[in-house]
């Protein structure tokens, strides 16, 4: 009887470690394609962080951190397929995280994002102005229109970047590009139908 025990005990014991070999080399596989996911697609996570918080080094931290908590928590990839769109995943979520910290900056920085030094021409308004009426949406709406037109995501990679419905971003999209025109431009604009102006 005692023999069956250590028996089953060791069969235990076994399976448990033949688990986490396994389990070992998922994060192993699951590491190296994340890594590669990251180098891939550096630039585009680099740009979406700096659209949020247009300035180089904090765009440059929200990255590296994005990457080291992605590759940190590697084994909670589920299937390989969709590491592009976990990566991306974590990326905005460490954006959301850096928003929300209180900020501090100088009076120098805040001269130079408003304007105030000396050389801007007519293009660099534009690009302020449209910049400003990005900042102006909301969070996740700022997320699919940047997404859509500043990195030429899919909508239905955009609805698995963002765990929502496709029908859910493409109604966001079309609304925040309204109140984006609403913004950009001084006249009024007309709904179809001519039923009324906005």
């Amino acid at each position: 009887m005692k023999n069956t025990r250590l028996y089953g005990t060791c069969t235990a014991i076994r399976r448990y470690k033949s688990v986490q070999v396994l389990a070992g080399r998922r994060k192993k596989s699951n590491e190296k394609i994340i890594e590669q996911v990251i180098m891939e697609q550096y630039n585009q996570y680099y740009r979406l962080a700096y659209s949020y918080v247009h300035n180089e080094p904090d765009a440059c931290d929200i990255v590296q951190n994005g990457a080291y908590k992605a590759l940190r928590s590697s084994h909670a990839l589920r299937k390989q397929e969709y590491a592009a769109t976990w990566v991306y995943r974590i990326m905005l979520n460490e954006i959301f995280g850096y928003l929300k910290q209180p900020k501090f900056e100088s009076y120098e920085r805040l001269r130079e994002e408003r304007g105030y030094e000396a050389g801007y021409i007519g293009e660099e308004y534009t690009k302020i102005d449209l910049q400003r009426a990005l900042d102006s949406l909301p969070a996740q709406d700022k997320v699919i229109v940047t997404l859509k037109y500043f990195e030429d995501k899919k909508l239905d990679e955009i609805a698995d970047i963002l765990n929502e419905n496709i029908s859910t971003v493409k109604s966001k999209l079309y609304r925040s590009m309204k109140k984006l025109r609403i913004k950009l431009t001084d006249e009024p604009i007309h709904t179809k139908g001519g039923e009324g102006m906005i």
